[in-house]
């Protein structure tokens, strides 16, 4: 009641301000005498709205909280949504590539070999297994967590386990390494080992998945929630992509929202979209706790998420009964792990000790450039058990062979100079202004400025600004204070963005571009004709570069 009277005295106050003016201009337009109004009554009365107002954003504030079941966790979530949320001209070829969650086969899943895209919402599939051996299936299972049955979890049922075999028998094949432990780790929490499938819906047990919104590693961490885990992202290591650390924390997350929740379903849900979306579900649908009271008020992606962990968990146990076998996937079975206190480069254990360097990435695939930076604090180091004693006996050796050529100066500045190498593309909201954005992301408005070309403080709602957190970008979009004063450095900024070669062209690269936003401003060109003009594989552009772009 409190709230709706404040919304009835803010909009009132706004009808009377404007009933106002309008008599007013009435009165003029009539020739009729107009009542002054002095400039002390007028801020007067602009001060009692302003409170008004301002006791209308507390009261809406307090009733956000309280309708809220953990909103600390909640806001890590919602915030995410907004700053890593893409638009179409967000993709680039990278980003594209990098879609290995396989989650989004429910969308895409011709990405993972197949010819056909089916769009889960409106595809039926067809299997010859009858309803009644699906959910006897089910119910043998014996599953701590509710598996529900239906025709949409079948759907997902006869997609996991008839519709994609190829790829099935590769996640089984890395299942036998991966899946140990994962159930140790859901053990040690006293949780259901059945939480482990989950790593295939969101990554099909790729280490060094990258989602199309920012979240990395088997277990798909966004930044802000991996490091509210715990797990640790600088210049040199993202654990995010360390599956036993990341399964960790995972964990630790499913807990919390379980304990919210009180249902592992919506625990489930709430890992793919956030446990603020899964309460504004609940509270849409009455207050109900039932997965499928929610289901229809959950985002739309979510709403298959729980049914695709039913179906790769059915297919997981299955998949015998539909002709499928697991692939044999190179990964040691047995591994060593080391506690490095210095700082070790891959190369030099490959080297000395005769391990596949391919290998030990596969096995430490947390470290971003091949080096475990021990100097700073201790790290563990993953090895295949035939290695381990190579390793004891050239330890004492090991860390200063070859240091001059693995650890050059040239290079590991350039790592450290490329920050936690988080870059996020940031949309901007009502309310938002360069010292409040800048204040939430550790760095500083000349910075924001500088990586966006920006010659001023104004920003509108909806703009995209490029962001590196705690400041912390590459060299060649942070700069300092010292680059900026390099000529080159200068003429790079000031210099014409295009000059006309006749034939084509010739664009300079500024900050924030690809070559998506540059394809735009010249129709009849897109981003793949600028790249094949240039004889370019990658889109990665750096500011300063010229490229060419081809005359229609």
């Amino acid at each position: 009641m409190k709230l709706r009277k404040f919304i009835a005295v803010a909009l009132a106050a706004v009808f009377v301000a404007t009933g106002a003016a309008a008599q007013e201009k009435t009165q003029k337009e009539r020739k009729l005498p107009v009542k002054i109004v002095t400039k002390a009554q007028l801020k007067k009365e602009n001060l009692k709205l302003q409170t008004e107002l301002d006791s209308l954003k507390a009261e809406i504030e307090r009733y956000r909280i309280e309708d809220s079941l953990a909103h600390e966790i909640m806001d890590i979530y919602e915030d995410q949504a907004e700053e890593n949320a893409l638009r179409p001209e967000d993709y680039t070829v990278e980003v594209s590539d990098s879609l290995l969650d396989l989650w989004y086969a429910h969308k895409k899943v011709c990405e993972y070999g197949f010819d056909e895209e089916y769009d889960m919402d409106s595809v039926r599939f067809e299997s010859n297994v009858p309803d009644s051996v699906y959910i006897n299936r089910i119910k043998a299972m014996n599953s701590f967590i509710t598996l529900p049955y239906n025709d949409i979890v079948k759907n997902y049922i006869i997609l996991y386990s008839e519709k994609m075999p190829a790829k099935m028998s590769h996640i089984l094949g890395i299942c036998e390494y991966y899946m140990p432990i994962f159930q140790e780790t859901f053990d040690r929490y006293d949780m259901p080992e059945e939480l482990r499938a989950m790593a295939v819906i969101e990554s099909a047990l790729n280490p060094t998945a990258v989602s199309r919104a920012g979240a990395k590693g088997m277990w798909q961490f966004m930044y802000s929630t991996a490091k509210s885990y715990g797990l640790t992202i600088n210049s040199f290591v993202d654990e995010r992509l360390d599956p036993v650390k990341s399964a960790e924390a995972a964990a630790q997350y499913l807990q919390d929202s379980y304990e919210i929740f009180g249902d592992w379903n919506l625990a489930i849900a709430s890992y793919n979209c956030g446990a603020g979306n899964v309460n504004k579900a609940i509270r849409r649908s009455g207050g109900s706790r039932a997965f499928w009271d929610i289901w229809p008020y959950l985002p739309r992606e979510t709403r298959g998420y729980v049914p695709a962990f039913v179906g790769a968990l059915y297919a997981m146990t299955y998949y015998k009964e539909h002709g499928i076998r697991p692939e044999p996937v190179q990964m040691p079975l047995h591994v060593d792990t080391l506690h490095i206190s210095r700082q070790m480069h891959f190369g030099q254990v490959a080297e000395l000790t005769g391990a596949p360097l391919e290998e030990l990435k596969n096995l430490n695939p947390q470290y971003k450039h091949d080096i475990v930076p021990g100097n700073e604090k201790e790290y563990i180091f993953r090895l295949p058990h035939q290695y381990t004693n190579a390793f004891i006996e050239h330890e004492d050796t090991l860390y200063t062979y070859k240091a001059d050529i693995f650890f050059n100066p040239v290079t590991i500045k350039k790592i450290k100079d490329g920050g936690d190498g988080e870059r996020i593309v940031y949309r901007v909201k009502s309310g938002d202004y360069l010292g409040r954005i800048a204040s939430r992301h550790g760095c500083t408005v000349a910075q924001i400025k500088r990586w966006n070309d920006l010659r001023s403080n104004n920003i509108r709602v909806g703009q995209r600004l490029i962001i590196y957190r705690n400041g912390k970008a590459p060299a060649a979009a942070s700069g300092s204070s010292a680059s900026n004063a390099s000529t080159t450095a200068a003429k790079q900024v000031s210099a014409p963005a295009t000059t006309d070669k006749g034939s084509y062209i010739e664009y300079t690269v500024r900050s924030g571009d690809s070559f998506y936003s540059i394809a735009k401003n010249y129709p009849g060109i897109s981003a793949q004709n600028i790249m094949d003009y240039n004889g370019l594989s990658s889109s990665k552009i750096k500011p300063g570069m010229k490229i060419k772009i081809p005359k229609k």
